[in-house]
C-alpha cells in the first residue's frame, strides 16, 4: 500500500511539473502574442503617419513649385519692362546726342568721364549714328577719344 501511495505521490508530483511547465509556456506564449500584437499596432501607427507626412511634404512641394515658377513669370516680367524702359531711354538719349552739335555734346561726355561715367558715355556711344560717333570723338580730349576708341575696338571683338 505504501507502494501505491508512493507511486500514486509521484505520479500527481509528475503531473504537475508537467502542467506547470505547460502553463508557464502557455504564459509566455501568450505574453509574446500580446507583445507581436502590440507591435503590429505601433506599426501600423506608425504608417499611417509617415503616409500622412509624406503626402503633406508632396503638398508642399507642389506648392514651392507653383510659387518658383510664379516668380520665375514675375522676374521676366520685370526685366522685359525694364529692358523697354532702358530701351526707350536709350533710344530717347541717343536722339538728343544725334540732334546735339558734336561739339556741345563732346563737352558734356568730357565732363561725364571726368566724373568717372566712362561707361555711360560708351552705352550712349554705341547707340549714335556712325557719323555722329565720328564728329565726337573728334571733337573730344585726345586722352577721352582714345579710350572710347579703345573700348569701341574691343567691343566689335565680343
Amino acid at each position: 500500500m505504501l507502494k501505491i501511495i508512493l507511486v500514486f505521490f509521484v505520479t500527481v508530483v509528475l503531473l504537475n511539473a508537467a502542467t506547470g511547465e505547460s502553463n508557464s509556456l502557455v504564459k509566455q506564449r501568450k505574453e509574446v502574442m500580446d507583445l507581436k500584437k502590440e507591435l503590429n499596432e505601433f506599426y501600423l501607427k506608425k504608417e499611417k503617419e509617415y503616409q500622412k507626412q509624406k503626402l503633406d511634404i508632396k503638398k508642399l512641394l507642389a506648392q514651392v513649385e507653383n510659387e518658383k515658377r510664379e516668380i520665375e513669370d514675375l522676374y521676366n516680367k520685370n526685366k522685359n519692362i525694364l529692358n523697354d524702359i532702358e530701351g526707350a531711354i536709350g533710344s530717347k538719349t541717343s536722339k538728343i546726342y544725334n540732334s546735339m552739335k558734336p561739339k556741345r555734346a563732346a563737352q558734356i561726355f568730357d565732363k561725364m568721364i571726368e566724373d568717372g561715367k566712362i561707361e555711360d558715355v560708351f552705352d550712349i556711344i554705341l547707340k549714335l549714328k556712325e557719323k555722329k560717333v565720328t564728329l565726337l570723338l573728334n571733337s573730344l580730349s585726345v586722352e577721352n577719344a582714345a579710350i572710347l576708341t579703345q573700348m569701341l575696338e574691343n567691343y566689335s571683338i565680343e
